[in-house]
């Protein structure tokens, strides 16, 4: 048997969430189209015949503009040091070299754990252009393996699956096989919301806002759950764009919030969201801790 950590890096968008989800085989990481997406670090565990992987999803690397942002940076380093093996997940359709692939070479360089380098979103290229873009990668750094994946579509996650499993170290598991994640469920509560957030609002509204579970109620006799959140936001001026005219951008994030929260819980759900506005919430060690965005152990 083998058993081991396996750290999900890379930059902003590159499809480590995507990726989380297909590997675990169910929706332990919200998605969506605008960066920065992941703010903390999620466990996802995975059994196998022959060993058990526990994948580490991470914040994308980039360079903090707020405390938030150093620790969502802090979370994906700490990940880099606690993994048996790295997967430095890229973008097959961007194969720049900036400021942000060179810190995490950077990283990468001092850690001892092997590092399989993927390659996804390659159902967005043309197979010809695959070799030279492998080659690139190839003179940045000596990697264990390289394994084109399209996150989205499955394809090729299967051989990655396999070389993971042949760097993990031999031992027994960590975790029970029902074992799923570290999360508590109050978490997906607000990620779900936050998701909805994203999907539905633009410009600076998806990177100043967060989610905040004000109380969680369990199934009563009639098995209805409750959920009363509180959507922040850092302006006045954003309050009546998530609230919408007559209330209709925050009826259709509830909405939708809703329909996947029953599903996710198997039950039916009443949900309350309120808009708040809460000045440089992003600076605000005491929220940031209670987001679950922990602070880095020195």
């Amino acid at each position: 048997m083998r058993c081991g950590f396996v750290a999900l890096i890379g930059r902003p968008n590159v499809g480590k969430s995507t990726l989380l989800n297909r590997l675990v085989g169910t929706k332990l990481a919200i998605v969506s189209d605008k960066p920065q997406t992941t703010r903390t670090r999620i466990t996802g565990v995975r059994n196998y015949d022959d060993g058990q992987a526990i994948f580490l999803d991470t914040p994308g690397i980039h360079r903090p503009t707020h405390r938030m942002n150093v620790r969502m940076v802090d979370a994906a380093v700490e990940g880099i040091r606690q993994a048996d093996i790295l997967a430095l997940v890229t973008d097959a359709t961007d194969a720049r070299a900036g400021g942000g692939e060179r810190f995490i070479l950077e990283q990468v360089r001092q850690a001892t754990a092997p590092v399989a380098l993927v390659i996804n979103k390659v159902d967005l290229v043309a197979r010809p252009a695959l070799l030279p873009l492998i080659d690139i990668w190839r003179q940045r750094h000596p990697f264990a393996d390289i394994v084109p994946v399209s996150a989205l579509t499955g394809e090729n996650v299967d051989r990655l699956e396999r070389v993971i499993l042949e760097h993990l170290p031999v031992g027994d598991p960590i975790y029970p096989t029902d074992y799923l994640t570290d999360q508590p469920e109050r978490f997906f509560v607000s990620e779900t919301v936050r998701e909805k957030v994203l999907g539905l609002t633009h410009a600076e509204i998806p990177f100043s806002s967060a989610v905040v579970v004000d109380r969680f109620e369990e199934a009563n006799e009639h098995g209805l759950m409750r959920f009363y959140c509180s959507i922040l936001v850092e302006r006045e001026s954003q309050k009546p764009i998530l609230i919408g005219r007559g209330g209709e951008m925050i009826k259709r994030i509830g909405t939708a919030a809703r329909h996947d929260l029953e599903a996710f819980f198997d039950a039916r759900v009443y949900l309350d969201l309120l808009v708040k506005v809460k000045s440089e919430w992003r600076e605000d060690d005491r929220l940031l801790d209670e987001l679950g965005m922990p602070r880095r152990q020195r």
